[in-house]
């Protein structure tokens, strides 16, 4: 025990860099055991859109939203997210697939669709980025 408490002590910036490493790890652990949501792949949400009737919403800013989308994808900026969320009501109980250009927005678009009684919500894991690499359709402009 003394060894460890003079390592320490000799190497309190290494030791500091490794408890906020372990911290950072268990908080994304219980984060990831907690969410409410399920990430996807575009495999299976391709799989998901054939089967059922699901909505898809695109959190990217409009600009990124125009170069390419998913087909009949609907663009809710995550900037704006929260005033558009009360539009999305009526589909409280419908699928809904939420995507953005590398699954960082729609994972906290996720969260909150959650935290606003949204029971299916899927995450399209990573994004638009993965969608086009699995060599799957978009579509540019608006609509």
């Amino acid at each position: 025990m003394d060894r460890f408490i003079e390592f320490v002590t000799n190497h309190w910036m290494l030791f500091s860099g490794v408890v906020i490493v372990l911290v950072l790890l268990l908080q994304d652990l219980i984060e990831s055991l907690t969410q409410k949501f399920t990430s996807i792949s575009p495999i299976m949400a391709v799989a998901k859109m054939n089967q059922e009737s699901v909505m898809v919403i695109d959190v990217r800013e409009e600009n990124e939203y125009k170069k390419g989308h998913i087909e009949n994808a609907l663009n809710l900026p995550f900037g704006k997210f929260d005033e558009h969320i009360k539009t999305l009501a009526p589909h409280k109980q419908t699928p809904l697939i939420v995507t953005c250009q590398s699954g960082t927005r729609s994972a906290q678009a996720c969260k909150k669709l959650c935290k606003e009684g949204f029971t299916q919500v899927l995450n399209l894991h990573g994004g638009m980025l993965a969608w086009e690499d699995s060599k799957f359709p978009i579509r540019s402009g608006n609509k």
